[in-house]
C-alpha cells in the first residue's frame, strides 16, 4: 500500500456526501460514482491481503464502514472464471473497476414464478462505475471477464452491505432464497496510521 492518503481523501469526501445528499439518491450517484472513478483510476492504495483472490469462491473484503451505516466500502475479489449468481443489492450501490475487467448481465426485477429475464449486458474496465439501485436496476451477475488473472473491484454501498438481507435467483425457475453475504476479512485495513509521516515531519522541522 503506497498510497493509503487516497482512500482516507475519498472516504472523507464520500462522509461529508452522505451528510449533505444522502437521502437524494440521484445525487450520491452521480457524485459518489465521480468521487469512486477517481480512486479507481489510481491502483496504488488498496493493501495486497484485500486483493487476495481464492479458488473456492469470489471474495468480498470490507475496507470501510461508516459509523452510522450510511454506507460500506468493498473489495471484490475474481478469480479466473468465478461468477456471482443472479442476486440483488435492496439498497443503491457503486461498483468501479480496479484492475483486469469484469463482466455485468442485467435482468428485470423478479416476478414470481417465472425465469429471470435478461435485459442487458456489458464489459466494465478499469477506471469505470456502474450503478445500481431498487430505482434503476438492482439485479445483475457479474463474472471475471479475465480467464487468466483476477478481478478486482471496489463497491460502495448504502448501508453495511454484509448485514443486508438479499436475495438469491434461480435463472431458470425464478425461484427465490434469502442470503446474507458477510465478509471474508476478520480484520480491517489500517488506512489510518499516519504516525511515519508524522514522524518524518518532525524531523524535518
Amino acid at each position: 500500500m503506497k498510497n493509503p492518503q487516497r482512500f482516507r481523501e475519498f472516504v472523507a469526501r464520500f462522509s461529508a456526501l452522505a451528510e449533505a445528499g444522502g437521502s437524494d439518491e440521484r445525487r450520491v450517484l452521480d457524485e459518489g460514482g465521480r468521487l469512486l472513478a477517481g480512486l479507481v483510476s489510481h491502483d496504488d492504495w488498496l493493501p495486497e491481503e484485500f486483493a487476495r483472490e481464492s479458488a473456492q469462491s469470489y471474495r468480498q473484503y470490507l475496507l470501510y464502514c461508516d459509523p452510522r451505516e450510511r454506507f460500506s466500502v468493498v473489495s471484490f475479489v475474481w478469480g479466473p472464471g468465478q461468477t456471482t449468481p443472479v442476486h440483488d443489492h435492496t439498497v443503491w450501490g457503486l461498483v468501479g473497476v480496479l484492475r483486469g475487467a469484469e463482466i455485468c448481465r442485467e435482468y428485470a426485477p423478479h416476478e414470481s414464478g417465472k425465469p429471470m429475464r435478461r435485459v442487458g449486458e456489458h464489459r466494465v474496465l478499469p477506471g469505470d462505475v456502474d450503478k445500481v439501485s431498487p430505482t434503476i436496476g438492482d439485479v445483475h451477475l457479474v463474472a471475471n471477464a479475465l480467464p487468466d488473472r483476477p478481478s478486482v473491484s471496489i463497491h460502495v454501498y448504502g448501508a453495511n452491505i454484509g448485514a443486508v438481507s438479499r436475495h438469491v435467483f434461480d435463472e431458470a425457475t425464478g425461484a427465490v432464497t434469502p442470503f446474507i453475504s458477510g465478509y471474508h476479512n476478520v480484520v480491517m485495513p489500517n488506512f489510518w496510521d499516519r504516525s511515519a509521516e508524522v514522524r518524518m515531519s518532525l524531523q524535518k522541522r
